[in-house]
């Protein structure tokens, strides 16, 4: 992240550049990399924010690894998602991104460690709050799945309690597809359990992934 140059641009002598990128106030910052604006803001900034800003933006190596991990873990690609986050979370225990994306990655694999790396991870970010609470969520529910005389008697329970079984044999679709039968037979069972599982998988799994795609349509016809 050393690697970079500041290049101070006179807008008043370079009009259409200026033009170009969409200079509206002064300073306009704006943070290229190939050749493409990154990242930007306008306006003056203290010192701590701008060092953040550009923490956050520069290329690295982490911010590459993240990102990475991010596409694979889009695709399905769970285990590639691990043995990119690991060299991350070796050099920054504390790496909050990385902390959700490790528990992502992991929640079907190793229940106990994507709970701890859950409920470590500070997050700010809606979204990455939204993946924590979708890892959260299907953990209470494996976790009950232990006991299924914990869930109410009702004709959709042994749909619902096949919907968990999937989701512990890591058969993500056919859990889907139980979740949303109970969705659309009862949806108020077990606190609407059902429908906050289809949205914490579909969430964990990403709006590209192909079973989010085949299923999501059907999950939103099953609610009304």
């Amino acid at each position: 992240a050393d690697d970079w140059s500041l290049v101070k641009v006179n807008v008043d002598d370079n009009q259409a550049p200026a033009q170009q990128y969409g200079v509206r106030g002064i300073p306009a910052v704006k943070l290229f990399v190939d050749g493409e604006v990154e990242a930007e803001f306008t306006g003056v900034k203290p010192e701590n924010q701008i060092q953040r800003w550009l923490d956050e933006n520069l290329p690295s190596e982490e911010k590459s690894r993240i990102d990475q991990a991010k596409e694979a873990l889009d695709e399905g690609n769970h285990q590639e998602a691990e043995h990119l986050l690991w060299p991350v979370l070796e050099d920054n225990p504390e790496h909050d991104e990385a902390q959700v994306l490790m528990a992502r990655a992991l929640v079907f694999k190793d229940a106990d460690r994507a709970r701890v790396l859950a409920d470590e991870a500070e997050v700010a970010d809606p979204d990455l709050r939204q993946m924590r609470e979708s890892v959260r969520t299907i953990l209470r529910l494996l976790e009950r799945g232990e006991d299924p005389s914990s869930f109410p008697e009702n004709g959709v329970k042994d749909t619902y309690v096949a919907a968990i079984e999937a989701l512990d044999d890591q058969d993500v679709e056919t859990a889907l597809q139980n979740f949303i039968e109970v969705v659309r037979t009862n949806r108020d069972y077990d606190d609407d359990g059902a429908r906050k599982a289809c949205i914490a998988l579909f969430t964990l799994l990403g709006e590209q992934h192909p079973l989010t795609q085949e299923h999501r349509r059907t999950f939103d016809m099953a609610l009304y």
